[in-house]
């Protein structure tokens, strides 16, 4: 039974209220179904019954259901990039276990939304992969953008932000899909499991030896 099924999710309030909420019902069936089958194997007919509607009132919100996919690449990216750029933003200086115990604090909440955006990045359909690939390259840029500001880093090329910046994100990126996967019966819980914690702790090191690397690297030649 899916979430979209139960009795307490029946649509209430008003007009806009009961459609935004019919809305989330159908992005959370989408969710659910795809998790089994992956996301291209999901039919319009089978969100809509899930999420409690006709087919046809499906198209009162999505055109299409790779338009559905797209919304929800957008509200998991947007979840990713906002949560990243506040670990960059408000660090605990010298203290990235700190700022990992905040983006996976955030992961365990909506451990569904990125299971989605992480499962399909590599497959599944074409315009859902795509805009996947587009977004995390975004994200790259910011934190190469951010990186410039450093003044450590002033005399660091595009290259050498991009490259950096790469890792960042990549590592982060493995440690979430990893981090994921791992979720068990006591996912639920507010203390890690021992398998989430040792993924996180792995993640700090992985992270703190990039920053000892970009300590000791050198500029590639040529400026920006």
């Amino acid at each position: 039974m899916t979430r979209a099924n139960t009795a307490d999710s029946e649509p209430t309030g008003t007009r806009a209220q009961r459609k935004e909420q019919t809305r989330q019902l159908l992005l959370d069936a989408a969710l659910e179904l795809s998790r089994a089958r992956g996301f291209a194997a999901v039919s319009l007919r089978e969100v809509a019954r899930a999420a409690g509607i006709v087919p046809t009132a499906f198209y009162r919100h999505f055109a299409t259901v790779d338009e559905l996919g797209l919304a929800l690449v957008d509200e998991g990216i947007r979840e990713l990039r906002v949560t990243l750029r506040a670990v960059r933003r408000n660090p605990v200086p010298g203290d990235a276990a700190r700022s990992m115990d905040v983006l996976f604090a955030h992961v365990r909440t909506k451990r569904e939304l990125f299971r989605f955006l992480f499962r399909e990045r590599y497959g599944g359909s074409r315009e859902v992969t795509t805009a996947i690939a587009a977004e995390l390259r975004l994200i790259v840029r910011e934190l190469a953008t951010d990186l410039s500001r450093v003044p450590a880093l002033d005399s660091w090329t595009d290259d050498d932000l991009d490259m950096t910046a790469g890792l960042f994100v990549a590592v982060v990126q493995d440690a979430i899909a990893e981090f994921i996967a791992a979720g068990g019966p006591d996912a639920h819980l507010d203390a890690y499991t021992p398998s989430e914690k040792a993924i996180v702790e792995r993640t700090v090191r992985q992270l703190r030896l990039v920053m000892l690397g970009m300590g000791g690297w050198r500029p590639t030649r040529g400026g920006r």
